[in-house]
C-alpha cells in the first residue's frame, strides 16, 4: 500500500483509523514545534537553540534540501545534519556546536529503527552527550515507526517525545510525514503551506486530461528523451541558489524509485534515469561546456525562479539591468545555446521560492516518478539493490570480526605469531576472500587497530600482521 499523498489530504486516506492517525500525528507536530520555539519546552540547561538531525537517504536529503531553500535567514532553531557514518564528519558536526550541546535538540529518524547508519550516530551523539555530563532523554526525539527499536528504546528510556512514521510512506516519499515537517517547523518554516502546496499538485496531476497533467507531461518527456530505456541521464538546474540541493534529493527520488532491475512481469529490463545537478549560473562554469559541445548522452531540466528577491528590495546594477536579469539572460542563454546544438531541455518555472512552491515542486516529482514507472511497467516502491547492499556490508563486518578473531588467537600465542595474508584467509576457511581481507586489514592497520610486521599494503603478499595485544574478552574470543 501507497499513501504518501495521504499525507497533504487526510481525506483520501481508505479509512477513517488512517485518516485520524495522519491528522493527529500533524497535530502533535505543531503543538510540540511551537512549544519548543515559544520555549515551553526547555533542555535543563534552557532554551533550545539548535537541532541536530539524524537519518540517512529520504529521513536526510527531504529535510536538507527543505531547509535549504526555505529556512529563514535567522530561524529560531539552526540545524545540522549527520547523515553518514563517517567518524570524522560526526565529529566535525558535535565539534561545531560545541557548548550548544547542551541545548540542542536531538531528532533520530529511522523507520525500521535499526538503520546502521543512524544507530552509528545516535550511539556517537550519545556518547558525546555522556562526556559533557548531559542527559540524552531530555534533548532525543524520535522519528520512527511504532514499536520499533528506536520507539521503544525511546519510550522506555523517556526520550522527549516520539513521532510517527508509517509503513505505507517511504523513505524517499516521507517529506511532508513528521520526517520533513518537524525540522521544518522547528526552523520557522510554514509547514502548512508546504501541505498546501503539495495538495494542490497532486490534485493537478489526478487529471486524465494528459496535457493539463504537469506530471504526466514531465514524465512522459523523460520517457521521449531517454527512449523508455535510461539512454540519457537527468541534469538538473535551477537557477536559484536556494535550490541547491534540489538535485540530490531528485538523485534518490528517481534513481531508488527507477533503477530496478526487473519489470512487473519479471523480465530483466535494467531499468533507471541518472541524476545529478547543481545550480544555474554556477555550471556555466563548470560542466556546461560538454553538454554543449560533448558527448550527447543527457537531457537538462532547468529550473526557472521568476521572482529574484522580494518586493522593494531589487535595484539596478547599470540601466535597466539588475543582478537577477543577469541570471535570467544566463539561463534563457543556455538554454538557447542547448538548443541550438540538438541538445534536449525541460523547462519547470515557479513564481517564487515559498513553502507552497516547494510543496507543490516535491508532489510533482514524486507523481512523475509513479506514472514513468507505469509507462515502463516497474515497480517505484521497492528497493532490493539497497536491501542487498546492506546485505553484504554486513557479510564484510562479519569476516572483519572472524580476522580478529584469528588475529588475537595468533597474539595470544607465546611467542606472538605474525600472519600473512594468506594463512589470515586459510585459518578464517575463506581463501576466496583474501581480497577483502587485504582491504581489512588495510583500514585497521590506518586506524591503529593491527600492526604490520613485515612489508608494507602497498605490496598485499609480503605483508605480515599482528594485533598489538592479546585480547581475552569474552566477546572477542566468542566471536
Amino acid at each position: 500500500m501507497v499513501g504518501h499523498y495521504w499525507l497533504r489530504d487526510p481525506s483520501l486516506a481508505p479509512n477513517s483509523f488512517l485518516r485520524n492517525k495522519i491528522e493527529t500525528a500533524l497535530d502533535s507536530v505543531l503543538a510540540f514545534s511551537q512549544d519548543i520555539v515559544s520555549g515551553k519546552i526547555q533542555s535543563p540547561s534552557g532554551r533550545f537553540t539548535s537541532i541536530l538531525s539524524i537519518g540517512i537517504g529520504g529521513s536526510a536529503l527531504g529535510p536538507q534540501f527543505v531547509a535549504e531553500a526555505l529556512a529563514p535567514d535567522n530561524p529560531p532553531l539552526k540545524i545540522r545534519f549527520i547523515d553518514n557514518t563517517d567518524p570524522a564528519g560526526i565529529d566535525h558536526q558535535i565539534a561545531q556546536l560545541g557548548p550548544e550541546l547542551a541545548t540542542t535538540l536531538v531528532i533520530v529518524i529511522s523507520k525500521s529503527g535499526g538503520t546502521p547508519e543512524t544507530r552509528n550516530g545516535l550511539l556517537e551523539v550519545q556518547k558525546a552527550f555522556r562526556d559533557a555530563g548531559l542527559e540524552f532523554s531530555k534533548q532525543g526525539v524520535a522519528i520512527t515507526q511504532e514499536n520499533s527499536l528506536l520507539d521503544n528504546t525511546a519510550r522506555i528510556e523517556g526520550w522527549l517525545a516520539r513521532f510517527p512514521m508509517f509503513d505505507w510512506v517511504g523513505g524517499r516519499t516521507s517529506e511532508m510525514s513528521a520526517v520533513g515537517l518537524l525540522p521544518a517547523a522547528l526552523q520557522g518554516i510554514d509547514i502548512k503551506e508546504m501541505l498546501v502546496g503539495a495538495a494542490l499538485m497532486d490534485e493537478q496531476t489526478r487529471n486524465t486530461v494528459v496535457k493539463e497533467n504537469p506530471a504526466a507531461l514531465l514524465a512522459l518527456c523523460w520517457y521521449w528523451a531517454s527512449e523508455g530505456i535510461g539512454k540519457k541521464d537527468m541534469v538538473v538546474l535551477p537557477y536559484k541558489d536556494s535550490l541547491l540541493l534540489l538535485s540530490r534529493y531528485l538523485q534518490q527520488l528517481v534513481m531508488e524509485s527507477l533503477g530496478k532491475e526487473f519489470d512487473l512481469d519479471g523480465n530483466r529490463v535494467n531499468q533507471g534515469l541518472t541524476v545529478y545537478g547543481n545550480k544555474g549560473s554556477t555550471d556555466q562554469h563548470a560542466y556546461i561546456q560538454q553538454l554543449r559541445d560533448g558527448v550527447h548522452n543527457f537531457f537538462v531540466t532547468f529550473v526557472e525562479v521568476l521572482r529574484d528577491r522580494p518586493p522593494g528590495h531589487d535595484w539596478e546594477l547599470e540601466p535597466g539591468v539588475t543582478c537577477g536579469d543577469y541570471l535570467f539572460g544566463m539561463l534563457q542563454g543556455t538554454r538557447s545555446a542547448l538548443y541550438a546544438n540538438d541538445r534536449e531541455s525541460i523547462s519547470v518555472t515557479v513564481q517564487e521560492v515559498t513553502p507552497r512552491t516547494v510543496g507543490a515542486l516535491i508532489a510533482l516529482y514524486e507523481r512523475a516518478v509513479g506514472i514513468y514507472a507505469s509507462l515502463v511497467n516497474i515497480n517505484a516502491y521497492h528497493q532490493p539493490g539497497v536491501e542487498a547492499g546492506k546485505k553484504a556490508a554486513g557479510e564484510v563486518l562479519a569476516l572483519q570480526k572472524r580476522v580478529l578473531t584469528v588475529l588475537n588467537e595468533a597474539a595470544c600465542k607465546d611467542p606472538a605469531e605474525p600472519l600473512t595474508l594468506d594463512e589470515i584467509a586459510d585459518r578464517c576457511h575463506c581463501p576466496e576472500d583474501i581480497e577483502m581481507i587485504y582491504k581489512i586489514i588495510q583500514h585497521m592497520a590506518a586506524n591503529d587497530r593491527a600492526l604490520i610486521a613485515e612489508g608494507s599494503c602497498g605490496s598485499p603478499r609480503s605483508v605480515k600482521v599482528y594485533l598489538g595485544e592479546c585480547n581475552v574478552d569474552e566477546d572477542m574470543q566468542a566471536a
